[in-house]
């Protein structure tokens, strides 16, 4: 496309989608319920089809070099297809949200005022490599009352042009308009420069993907963007603290999946249980091939704790070069102050042991991306302190910050998990598409 054509093609996608959404605003919560439902029958009714479109692309992001955990976000595997589809029959036996009335107060003068929740508008949705993406967002779009322009990663085009093509068939089934769903069709990323700089058309830009992306989009998005950046999420292991339990929840948050941003990427331990933990934990870590980069206290507390056969194999394949697949050692090595910033994505964690909660604390402030932390206690002042005074998202006690996700949060799906702090925070369900406006009630009265 020459760029006179990419500038008419974008147009004519914010056109139509703001054509749309009004249509999509007035429609019943039955008929967005119907559309849903239809949507996970085809989902379910096509997965060997919608699985040869997904091999096409992950055949060519392999050819391209495409790093492992970008490849494993990029499958549509059964499972992610069912997850879907659940992810719409939940959001269709939800509570309607839209035109619900909040607040509403009798006023001195007569007149009576609340909020109505209405649906945002148009949001275009720019995201990489998962393709299950374009079903959640065009999924809480269609609740929400919302339309939608989604441009997905080139690496996925295949996979979300046929899932698209899913949506489109259950809005048309359901009486909807097929354009309150549009995925943009080229992967010239010139058609992103003009979607996010049309406030006539969009009301809100939600990049998903690498911190790239999301840094380039909010500088040159000309509407307002719900983005975070990354998930830098940490667990603390606080004194005191149930040992098997704690080892239990550390070990799925790290390892459950190592490519979604919920997964854990740093770990503190307060010094009381430092040695007895880190023992147990630095096993567990060995036998899954983690490795665990150190303060130098964590580090000695490892070396002095873990049976020397884990800790000198552990110290020939570091000097070795060894890459971090998966080995029966004890894979140490010492933090540097870029460690405590990282989202790995892979099997690697930052360690670090800590005097206490409030060190923590400071640490998890200073250091995450204000996505996902948890605390694992016995002490339930100390819970309450770190809920109240930590800086992020989600804020967890006693569980996995694998957790933090739409889904699992009753949420229905998710459009991102949002680390901005204003309009919405955390996963973006159908709320977060949503905005109020003041209604206001009387019978004849005039202000004096």
């Amino acid at each position: 496309m020459n760029a006179l054509t990419i500038t008419e093609y974008a147009n004519a996608l914010g056109s139509q989608a703001k054509r749309a959404s009004a249509l999509m605003a007035a429609a019943s919560a039955a008929t967005k319920n119907r559309a849903l439902r239809t949507l996970a029958a085809l989902l379910r009714a096509n997965v060997d089809a919608l699985q040869v479109d997904n091999a096409r692309d992950i055949e060519r992001a392999v050819a391209n070099g495409l790093a492992a955990p970008m490849v494993d976000r990029l499958r549509l595997t059964p499972k992610v297809i069912e997850t879907c589809a659940e992810g719409c029959e939940q959001l269709a036996a939800m509570a309607d949200v839209i035109g619900e009335i909040i607040g509403m107060k009798q006023q001195p003068s007569g007149i009576r005022v609340g909020q109505m929740r209405v649906p945002i508008g148009v949001f275009g949705m720019i995201f990489e490599s998962r393709p299950n993406v374009t079903i959640e967002a065009a999924s809480l779009s269609i609740k929400s009352g919302n339309a939608c322009i989604l441009r997905g990663g080139s690496e996925a085009i295949d996979s979300n042009k046929a899932l698209a093509r899913l949506v489109q068939q259950a809005l048309l089934e359901a009486g909807l308009p097929a354009d309150a769903v549009q995925l943009v069709q080229t992967t010239d990323r010139a058609v992103v420069d003009q979607l996010i700089a049309m406030p006539q058309y969009v009301d809100v830009i939600i990049p998903r993907g690498g911190k790239g992306l999301i840094e380039r989009i909010s500088a040159g998005a000309k509407v307002p963007v719900i983005k975070h950046l990354d998930g830098n999420c940490h667990v603390y292991v606080d004194d005191p603290c149930d040992l098997a339990m704690a080892i239990k929840v550390v070990d799925n948050a790290k390892t459950n999946k190592y490519s979604p941003c919920n997964a854990a990427e740093s770990l503190l331990v307060a010094r009381g249980v430092a040695p007895a933990f880190l023992a147990q934990m630095g096993v567990v870590f060995a036998a899954k091939g983690v490795e665990m980069r150190c303060d130098p206290v964590a580090l000695e507390f490892l070396q002095s704790n873990l049976p020397s056969a884990l800790v000198e194999s552990a110290q020939t394949a570091i000097k070795s070069g060894a890459s971090a697949t998966p080995l029966p050692t004890a894979r140490l090595a010492l933090a540097t102050e870029s460690d405590w910033y990282e989202e790995y994505l892979a099997p690697v964690i930052s360690v670090k042991v800590v005097a206490g909660l409030d060190e923590a604390i400071a640490h998890i402030n200073r250091y995450s991306s204000h996505h996902t932390d948890a605390i694992l206690t016995r002490d339930h002042m100390h819970a309450q302190a770190f809920l109240r005074e930590v800086d992020s998202a989600s804020v967890m006690v006693n569980t996995s910050t694998r957790f933090a996700d739409g889904f699992e949060y009753g949420l229905g799906a998710e459009i991102g998990i949002s680390t901005d702090k204003f309009h919405a925070r955390g996963p973006v369900g159908i709320e977060g598409l949503t905005s109020l406006k003041y209604v206001v009630l009387g019978d004849g009265e005039v202000r004096s």
